[in-house]
């Protein structure tokens, strides 16, 4: 045996490093954006970076084994996967439990009372179409992850070009993540709109009855509503705009896997029904978009984060400004801001001498 040989990972070694990965992908590079030595050295230098080091060292060892002992389609296959049961279903399906076993306590924190609730009357009960939202919320999910490994495979196999999205052992540095994460969330925008609007609620368009006849058919929104469409009304309006972005700029599979888990969290929540939301001075204001479009039967709030629709004139109710304004309200920011600048500026007071 050649002592110098690298030893292949067995079979449980792999399938640990696959079920860390999701957590490895979100959690190591925001350290690294945050907590980077240069960061550390300039904003805290009291504090020591050999944890980041670690952490980032950890890290890459696990991300070249995951590359090199799988093919890179399969490492992008399962990652893509992981990432959407991780931070879409699993929560989408927690929420569904919570609303479903704790009905009285979910109602007040709902945003239209029981006529948000997945099983209240008003959605037929228990007996409702919950489950075949959820059903076909689930199969559009796996389909987008079926379209993904087709266009690779097309790519790579058939017209023997590069991959679509950047797949090597090298890890992208935190600014070049920043950035395709701004630009791409920024066409998201832009293309949902545009797909959303023309091809979904426009007369002209043949998919309208679709969209129309599945989506907007729900009283009222709950996370599995996210993903439930007709199929091709779910590649146009959800698959194409977050994929797209991604493909143009090819993204490396890591910061794609970033952009996922941030677009998977937005689905959750802006969906979820909920008065009570994290970060509620951007979800919150996405999420009463995304109610106002569905139970607006469509005629305004095409795209994602409301910023397309504050341009084109086409928000319904609120735009995105007064929503910032008032979940700020909401959260005394202002005061908040004023009370904090007040301690800044309280001079010390002055000892009296004996």
């Amino acid at each position: 045996m050649n002592p110098f040989q690298p030893v292949q990972p067995s079979v449980l070694d792999r399938v640990w490093l696959t079920i860390r990965y999701p957590y490895d992908v979100v959690s190591n590079p925001v350290n690294t954006l945050l907590s980077s030595p240069a960061l550390s050295f300039l904003l805290i230098p009291t504090f020591s970076s050999y944890s980041t080091s670690l952490n980032l060292l950890f890290f890459y060892v696990t991300w070249s084994t995951l590359i090199l002992s799988n093919s890179p389609l399969k490492v992008e296959v399962l990652g893509t996967l992981a990432i959407r049961i991780l931070f879409y279903l699993l929560p989408a399906l927690g929420f569904l439990a919570f609303d479903g076993a704790a009905s009285d306590l979910a109602v007040k924190i709902k945003e239209h009372g029981e006529t948000a609730l997945p099983m209240g009357k008003e959605q037929g009960g228990s007996k409702g179409r919950w489950w075949k939202v959820a059903l076909v919320s689930t199969a559009n999910v796996l389909l987008g992850v079926f379209i993904q490994s087709s266009v690779e495979l097309v790519f790579t196999k058939v017209l023997r070009i590069r991959s679509a999205l950047k797949i090597s052992t090298s890890l992208p540095m935190p600014w070049a993540i920043a950035i395709d994460l701004i630009r791409g969330l920024f066409l998201r925008e832009i293309l949902s709109y545009v797909l959303h609007r023309y091809a979904l609620h426009h007369l002209d368009s043949p998919i309208t009855a679709f969209h129309m006849t599945w989506q907007h058919t729900i009283s009222a929104p709950y996370s599995f509503v996210a993903n439930y469409d007709h199929p091709l009304a779910y590649v146009i309006r959800v698959f194409l705009p977050t994929y797209l972005p991604a493909l143009l700029f090819r993204f490396h599979l890591l910061t794609y896997h970033i952009y996922l888990a941030f677009v998977s969290l937005e689905e959750t929540f802006a969906y979820s029904g909920y008065n009570a939301l994290p970060s509620g001075l951007i979800l919150g204001g996405v999420a009463r978009r995304q109610e106002r479009h569905l139970m607006g039967e469509g005629k305004g709030n095409y795209s994602c984060l409301g910023i397309v629709d504050f341009v084109a004139g086409t928000s319904l109710g609120e735009d995105i400004v007064d929503h910032v304004r008032e979940e700020a309200e909401d959260n005394n920011v202002q005061e908040r801001v004023k009370g904090r600048a007040k301690k800044v500026g309280r001079k010390p007071k002055s000892r009296s001498r004996s």
